[in-house]
């Protein structure tokens, strides 16, 4: 399924109706379950009214014209009854939670450190453990900068907080 902003409609493709089962006879309500266990299934449990009602009952708001039939595929696509908008296909970023360790590399950050000077001040000797777990994970969410971004691996190279780190201290 595809949500379509700037054409304001909602699209479904899937493999042509069963075989055996015609234009009319689809629109008319005829169903040929392709799992008829589960069919079974959904019936027994009242997930589903009755076989064969999802097609006529969508016909009754929808024009047939809104169904395409191809040579190996059936594309649906439907109106959109409200305005759809771009961000409602796109699942919202995940703003990663703070760690304490970043938290804490943060406090510390008052002007611009170098890699040695925040490690020292954290008593940290492991860098590997450090570029993981506190610097690449504040710079992943925009609470520090490189002071040489176009040459991250410089033995010049310093951090200093952003705006958005520094929204962060007390």
């Amino acid at each position: 399924m595809s949500i379509k902003p700037e054409t304001h409609r909602i699209e479904h493709k899937r493999e042509l109706t069963p075989e055996g089962l015609t234009q009319a006879e689809f629109f008319e309500g005829y169903s040929i379950p392709r799992n008829k266990e589960l069919m079974r299934i959904f019936k027994d449990l009242e997930l589903v009214e009755h076989l064969g009602s999802g097609i006529p009952r969508i016909t009754q708001f929808f024009a047939e014209s809104c169904f395409r039939f191809t040579e190996n595929f059936l594309r649906s696509t439907f109106p959109a009854i409200e305005p759809v908008h771009a961000e409602d296909d796109v699942e919202a970023p995940v703003t990663p939670e703070v760690t304490p360790e970043v938290r804490r590399m943060l406090g510390l950050l008052i002007c611009e450190m170098a890699r040695t000077e925040i490690m020292a001040q954290l008593d940290l000797r492991d860098e590997k453990h450090f570029r993981e777990h506190y610097q690449q994970a504040a710079i992943a969410a925009g609470l520090i900068e490189r002071t040489l971004p176009d040459k991250p691996n410089s033995r010049l190279q310093k951090y200093r907080l952003t705006e958005k780190g520094r929204s962060l201290l007390p």
